[in-house]
């Protein structure tokens, strides 16, 4: 472990169990040094459940797409037995990357030696390896990775000994029940490389503070920065309530049990580690982030709504304005990191806690986690 690790593991070992009213930004190279982004990477991106997409991404047996994580490349499919995999992307003969992008097939066949897969991972035919003694076709398969889902978000595990992520959620559960995100249907799924570090769009898209700033004729015209509400966080998330303006027109359609209040509202969430969730009356919003660099982040972002077949107007309508917000953002971002990299940065106290509140949560988060325990002092022994 470097001295840059040792002395960003410090800061964070400082404010761990800090209340907000101590709340400050971390020093710059929390969010530049390339060195402490491998421990993120081995402690937080192995280690924990992330999300890769929506379940209805994949709606029918054969149906897939590729993407990657930490260097893993994985093949997200929905198998002819109607189960939704996650498989290693990986010919399990010489190591080639078997398929790309999305489609529908039953058979993975890879492109270097033609080793063929089934869409549940078991090799079914291997080309002259009749040929070499002792070797089974039977006993060679891709490896399956652990997953969970929840409210139709697909997670993922890569070292498999995660604790189950519903129970990390539970107190999440009563602020977004009542909109049935698992009844959603996906309308547009996009990757994308943002110049930033992977921690600072999750805190982004965590506080409401530059709501009326960055987004001042988009969002805050919706939802702007005065009426942000923070929830109490939990083990594995933190949010937000993004009111509505008043003269702001209610979003339809969405389910029955979506309340008067929930219906003035955008829930916004985050399942750590790099899980970001607005979900709303008619619809979702969400970005799976995961680390390139310490100064990109890769983003596979998109969009659901409770209406099954939204019109072409609605689809197109919504896209804008996500779209318009990502620019935004993204401007913003890149601008800050390029700010980070100066020797004139510097540490600040954080906004109120309905508008920074969840910045906060996300370092108790990485202190927790990316810090060792604290021992017990021993008692003396009295003779």
């Amino acid at each position: 472990m470097g001295n840059a690790t040792a002395e960003i593991q410090a800061a964070l070992a400082d404010i761990k169990g800090d209340g907000f009213g101590q709340a400050r930004t971390l020093p710059n190279e929390f969010y530049t040094s390339e060195e402490f982004l491998e421990l993120e990477r081995e402690e937080i991106f192995r280690k924990e459940w992330v999300c890769l997409g929506r379940v209805e991404e994949v709606p029918k047996p054969g149906d897939y797409f590729t993407t990657e994580l930490i260097d893993e490349p994985l093949i997200v499919v929905r198998g002819q037995d109607k189960k939704v995999r996650v498989l290693s992307n990986v010919c399990r003969h010489r190591s080639s990357v078997i398929v790309e992008d999305k489609g529908n097939k039953k058979h993975f066949v890879c492109p270097y030696h033609a080793w063929s897969y089934a869409n549940d991972g078991q090799l079914l035919r291997a080309p002259h390896m009749d040929k070499v003694a002792g070797f089974d076709v039977k006993n060679c398969r891709l490896p399956e990775f652990s997953t969970e889902v929840w409210h139709g978000f697909l997670y993922v595990n890569l070292d498999g000994k995660a604790k189950p992520l519903a129970p990390r959620l539970k107190g999440l559960e009563p602020y977004v029940q009542n909109y049935h995100a698992e009844q959603m249907t996906s309308q547009f799924m996009n990757e994308d490389v943002w110049g930033t570090n992977w921690k600072c769009l999750t805190e982004n898209f965590m506080e409401g503070y530059h709501l009326s700033v960055t987004h001042i004729n988009s969002l805050h015209k919706i939802t702007p920065t005065r009426l942000c509400e923070k929830i109490p966080g939990g083990e594995g998330y933190t949010g937000y309530k993004s009111g509505y303006d008043p003269n702001f027109p209610q979003r339809k359609p969405y389910h029955n049990d979506v309340t008067d209040a929930e219906k003035r509202l955008s829930m916004m969430f985050c399942i750590y580690p790099s899980h970001v969730v607005g979900l709303y009356g008619s619809g979702v919003i969400h970005m799976c982030l995961r680390p390139r660099s310490a100064d990109q982040v890769v983003t596979r972002w998109g969009f659901a709504s409770f209406d099954p077949k939204p019109s072409r107007k609605s689809v197109k309508g919504a896209l804008e304005l996500y779209e318009t917000i990502n620019r935004e953002d993204r401007e913003k971002l890149e601008s800050l990191q390029r700010g980070l990299n100066s020797r004139m940065s510097t540490t600040s106290k954080l906004g109120p806690a309905d508008l920074e509140g969840p910045v906060w949560d996300i370092y108790q988060y990485l202190a927790k986690n990316l810090t060792p325990e604290k021992k017990k002092p021993r008692l003396r022994r009295v003779s």
